[in-house]
């Protein structure tokens, strides 16, 4: 029982662990690597499913009338715009191929919308999932307009074109964020007796987060240990993600506490 509570205690510690462990005992031991290399890529193609079933049991707990849209959150929308024109700027300036990948590396971060785990993260920590969920739908609809904008001033060798890359966008956004949340709509209408299951296994939703992140963490070792970057441009791009995710998160604050 210790062993169990200290699990559930370190949830995102043990998986990151079991993420890096696994994928090195399975790509280093000779014996272990051809089962490594059959089930790693079925682990990637089930991570989307486990997204879906993660994001219906987290809007599963919340109401239709609860959607509101905040102003704050249009605003960071705008903040992340501009953040993003000015990486993009930097990117367009820069000629060496170093300092081009590194700000890459931030425009990505910048650029991205909120991760999809943010609401389980929100139900754990006791903030609104209602709130974070319209969020993460405005977000990804900017992210939907932006990405497409700012990608070919990014890449100027990429021939794809501003729809196509929309619709490459907006296809994830329906298929991870927009379906389970209509499909916990019609569940919370039309089948209450599931609501009150899935309401008394509160955790559910956080444990799938976790199995994903392990997934992640090992994708994340893998494209670490087969890099061929220079060991000064993969610190960095391992510690900017770090203090970006602050700064990102000072603003956040600071524009949530501004509004209220």
């Amino acid at each position: 029982m210790g062993i169990i509570k200290f699990i559930k205690q370190w949830t995102l510690l043990f998986a990151i662990c079991v993420g890096t462990i696994i994928y090195l005992l399975f790509s280093r031991i000779t014996f272990l690597s051809p089962i490594g290399d059959a089930v790693g890529p079925c682990l990637v193609r089930l991570m989307p499913f486990v997204i879906f079933t993660m994001l219906y049991v987290t809007f599963c707990k919340i109401k239709l009338d609860e959607f509101r849209p905040r102003t704050w959150h249009f605003c960071l929308q705008g903040i992340r715009t501009l953040l993003s024109a000015i990486v993009v700027l930097f990117i367009s300036w820069t000629t060496s191929l170093e300092t081009k990948i590194i700000l890459e590396g931030v425009f990505v971060c910048v650029i991205c919308p909120t991760a999809a785990a943010a609401p389980v993260i929100t139900e754990k920590l006791g903030g609104s999932v209602a709130s974070m969920t319209i969020y993460m739908i405005i977000a990804n609809c900017f992210t939907s307009i932006i990405i497409p904008l700012f990608f070919p001033m990014v890449e100027k060798s990429a021939n794809i074109s501003f729809l196509l890359s929309f619709l490459m966008v907006l296809k994830r956004v329906l298929m991870v964020l927009v379906l389970p949340l209509l499909l916990a709509l019609f569940t919370r209408r039309f089948l209450p007796k599931i609501i009150m299951w899935l309401r008394s296994k509160s955790n559910i939703a956080f444990y799938l987060w976790s199995f994903n992140l392990s997934i992640v963490m090992g994708l994340t070792v893998r494209m670490i240990t087969r890099s061929q970057l220079m060991g000064t441009t993969m610190a960095l791009l391992i510690v900017l993600p770090l203090i970006i995710s602050l700064f990102l998160f000072g603003i956040g604050k600071f524009v949530g506490g501004f509004w209220g």
